[in-house]
């Protein structure tokens, strides 16, 4: 961890198909399509975008017979490891589990009876495949619901503990747990009490969080702050967009963390009438032009003389901008003067050659 972040909390790890989730590993970043599954071709392609968004797990409702029957060929076609994502019926995450999903979640609130909970951890177990454990306030069940009254931080760890404890009994413990709730200050009080009273791997979220820049918002607040306390293997932002926005928007929450993993690291400065070139392009297109380079370089771009010779010079990579040109630091030394028409360029060579 860096900075005043506190030590993350070392949890159990498990495998998602290559991935591991706990025990220190980095923190992954998960999406969901938002295909029908059924139409295969549209949802591997959704995959393939996700993939180079940077997701490292990519979750696909089971929600009907098509689904369940073209599961086994998105599963032969994706780049990702696919987690089935199953609600009311526990057949369809028995057809998830033959076609090779590399995990499955479930809603301990709608999957059904203990009996139907034990065939489908019966079939995981045989597999090796682990199960998330699925919790969120908009689905409690109805006695939990009941005993408190409404959704609370002690209800979605109640209903977590019940249904861990029900795997147990089964001999079943390959389990991650999510306790979301579209309520950030919720979810955060969930996580906490689950963190402080158990080691599985967490999944965290803020759950329908909404569209592109409110869900952003919140996801950000509710995620980071958990992450910012050590808590948390695996994270979903969920916003009313498409997959790939979640993505970048989870890798943005881990990057301000500093928990990324070999990422290209833009600061930029926010600009004010001292700015004489046109930052705010630059920043935009650089950015795009970095989306897919897996390298661990900070790159500085500031806009005047104030701050900017001393943040540059602290970055791999900076540029301080004057009148329609920059100083150009590399590891804190200037080593020219760039023309603002040529600063994409010139930044994107020294990135890859870094």
């Amino acid at each position: 961890m860096n900075g005043n972040l506190a030590t993350r909390k070392k949890t159990r790890k498990i495998n998602v198909g290559g991935i591991e989730i706990g025990g220190l590993a980095p923190v992954s970043v998960q999406t969901m399509t938002k295909t029908k599954t059924a139409d295969v071709k549209a949802t591997v392609e959704q995959i393939r975008r996700c993939k180079e968004a940077g997701a490292d797990i990519i979750r696909i409702t089971v929600n009907d017979k098509e689904a369940a029957e073209a599961i086994g060929e998105i599963v032969k076609q994706s780049e990702l490891p696919i987690v089935s994502d199953i609600h009311f019926n526990h057949v369809f995450a028995l057809k998830a589990i033959e076609a090779g999903v590399a995990k499955v979640r479930i809603n301990p609130g709608n999957i059904g009876s203990r009996e139907r909970i034990g065939l489908v951890l019966k079939a995981a177990k045989e597999r090796g495949i682990p199960i998330r454990i699925g919790v969120n306030s908009g689905s409690l069940e109805k006695d939990i619901l009941e005993k408190h009254g409404y959704p609370t931080a002690e209800a979605l760890f109640e209903s977590a503990m019940r249904h861990i404890e029900i795997a147990q009994d089964f001999g079943f413990d390959d389990l991650a747990i999510s306790v979301k709730s579209t309520s950030v200050p919720l979810m955060i009080a969930a996580y906490r009490m689950l963190s402080e009273r158990t080691d599985f791997p967490l999944h965290v979220g803020v759950t329908e969080a909404g569209t592109l820049r409110a869900g952003t918002i919140k996801s950000s607040v509710g995620i980071g702050t958990i992450l910012a306390e050590g808590i948390g293997d695996t994270i979903r932002v969920s916003l009313t967009d498409e997959p790939e926005r979640e993505v970048e928007t989870g890798k943005e929450i881990l990057r301000s963390l500093g928990l990324a993993q070999r990422t290209v690291e833009i600061i930029s400065c926010p600009t004010c009438g001292r700015l004489d070139v046109d930052l705010m392009k630059i920043a935009s297109e650089l950015e795009k032009a970095v989306a897919h380079i897996k390298k661990p370089v900070k790159v500085a771009l500031l806009g005047c003389a104030v701050n900017g010779p001393g943040e540059a010079s602290e970055a791999d990579i900076g540029i301080a901008c004057g009148r329609g040109e920059a100083l150009l630091y590399k590891r804190g030394v200037v080593i020219g003067k760039v023309k603002e028409d040529q600063l994409i360029e010139t930044l994107l060579r020294e990135i890859n050659d870094f």
